[in-house]
């Protein structure tokens, strides 16, 4: 059986401390793959995206080309509306029955995951895995599951994007071909 990681996000914009992360996740845990699904409307976020899920994707798999063990699951994507892991677990586990799903969660998402659709039905369908960076605890009695303490990068969207609209370079803060994207198709531009 395939044990692979679900990392979820907006990803607006994918950058190296999404990478990293992943990485050490999926190597703590010895995935045989590490699937980042990006949203299409993060029901804590709606209508805060600043790029289009379509650009998001798009930028992710240009952030993870070549790399093993790396892949994007679009299924969220395809769908409208909200995006539910709940949801998605049920779509994957029907289309892949010999794998075996681990949901990642960083220790912010995990304190709200009780206010998630249908918590326990994801605990059911999934392993859930709480990544903490250093400085960051995960909830206290946690029923989440495993607890993996990753490397902390001081690297976030939100700064990225500041960057762009201010006309600093992202160099370095994301892969070289996410900053072409950004630059090519003009995101972030007047966003915060």
């Amino acid at each position: 059986m395939s044990r692979v990681g679900l990392f979820g996000g907006s990803f607006d914009p994918i950058h190296h401390g999404h990478l990293i992360v992943a990485a050490s996740v999926a190597e703590t845990l010895g995935l045989d793959q590490l699937r980042f699904v990006p949203v299409n409307e993060q029901p804590f976020k709606t209508g805060r995206h600043q790029a289009a899920a379509a650009d998001r994707g798009a930028m992710l798999e240009l952030a993870t080309a070549g790399m093993p063990g790396f892949a994007v699951e679009r299924a969220e994507l395809e769908r409208k509306g909200p995006s539910y892991t709940v949801d998605t677990l049920r779509v994957l586990t029907a289309r892949e029955p010999a794998s075996r799903f681990v949901v990642l969660l960083g220790a912010d998402a995990a304190a709200s995951f009780d206010r998630w659709r249908e918590p326990a039905e994801i605990r059911r369908l999934a392993g859930i895995v709480v990544f903490a960076r250093p400085g960051q605890a995960p909830p206290e009695g946690s029923v989440l599951g495993q607890v993996v303490p990753v490397p902390g990068i001081g690297i976030s969207a939100t700064e990225v994007r500041n960057r762009v609209r201010d006309g600093r370079s992202i160099r370095y803060w994301v892969p070289d071909a996410v900053g072409d994207y950004i630059a090519m198709h003009r995101l972030y531009l007047g966003h915060v």
